[in-house]
């Protein structure tokens, strides 16, 4: 039978709008994110988001194509958009091994075993990056280095200057912290580049402004109620622009097949992520929570669809 006759994964609509063109521009928008990583960390971020993507499209390849020629290994876009992610939420001392590691993980148990792009359930990155994070805690959540300075580009990670991020109390102002210059994962310490890339995203229409409005707005209050430790202003900003929290909010959470596909669904869902997270860094043992809950978020979106999509018109429910 022709391969005309086989019906995809819904929605069914069709649109200018092509896999490759979305991830091409999921690419710029990371661009900003990539660069401040890169300045910020050196040699090191280039080598930990080069082999996280790399690895990312070469496993596709293998797993889709069964060949690595260079249109299978680029193929639609979309493993290496997960591995720049992946990648991006890694702490530039993270031994590339464990990069490689995750990124085989993220495409593999995160996308491929579900059936593909469209079909998987939870965010490919963030499967790698729990993977990961469970499996070699020591290297992914407690090896943070500080910035450096340009004149030590080439320096080796192993070189850097230790230090704890904002999240874990080091003291750094809120200007350090909006322009990235403070100790993190790659891609989480410049709220500005963050939020150039959402703007990219949100005029391209890729996003909905009600995920990561309903993280952010969310998670806010929640720190304002139940948070201490400085003053009252700041404590709404501090825990939005620190950790992976608006990374989270803006790239991963409003990934298009992992999250609900109706409004009022979509500010449950940022809403959930937001209290989830906030819950986490308060009140248990983990350092983060941003994480585990778009995962936990994610196992709940068939069911938030199901409660939330709109009467059709002349419908009569009993």
């Amino acid at each position: 039978m022709s391969d005309k006759y086989i019906v995809g994964p819904s929605p069914h609509i069709k649109g200018p709008k092509s896999i490759s063109s979305i991830m091409w521009d999921v690419m710029i928008a990371l661009l900003p994110v990539t660069l401040a990583a890169v300045i910020f960390f050196g040699i090191s971020a280039v080598l930990v988001l080069v082999t996280a993507a790399v690895t990312a499209m070469v496993v596709e390849a293998l797993v889709i194509y069964k060949n690595l020629k260079p249109a299978s290994i680029i193929g639609d876009g979309s493993s290496a958009v997960t591995g720049l992610l992946l990648g991006l939420i890694l702490p530039p001392s993270a031994p590339l091994w464990l990069v490689a590691t995750g990124s085989a993980v993220a495409i593999l148990l995160g996308k491929q075993v579900f059936g593909g792009l469209g079909k998987n359930i939870f965010n490919p990155a963030l499967v790698g990056r729990a993977f990961v994070g469970i499996s070699w805690a020591a290297l992914v959540l407690s090896r943070w280095h500080l910035p450096i300075s340009l004149d030590k580009w080439f320096t080796p990670i192993a070189d850097f200057t230790t230090g704890a991020t904002p999240l874990q109390g080091a003291e750094a102002g809120l200007m350090e912290v909006f322009i990235g210059n403070i100790g993190g994962s790659l891609g989480e310490t410049s709220t500005l580049a963050i939020v150039i890339g959402a703007a990219w995203l949100l005029f391209k229409g890729h996003i909905d402004w009600r995920i990561p409005g309903g993280f952010v707005v969310t998670a806010a209050l929640f720190a304002l109620v139940a948070g201490s430790g400085m003053p009252l202003w700041q404590l709404p900003l501090w825990h939005v622009m620190t950790g992976s929290l608006l990374f989270g909010a803006v790239y991963m959470a409003t990934d298009m097949v992992t999250s609900p596909v109706t409004k009022v669904g979509r500010i449950i869902f940022g809403a959930g992520c937001g209290f989830i997270t906030l819950f986490v860094r308060l009140f248990a043992s983990a350092p983060e929570g941003v994480t585990y809950a778009i995962l936990f978020m994610n196992a709940l979106v068939p069911l938030i669809d199901r409660y939330t999509v709109p009467k059709t018109f002349g419908e009569v429910r009993r």
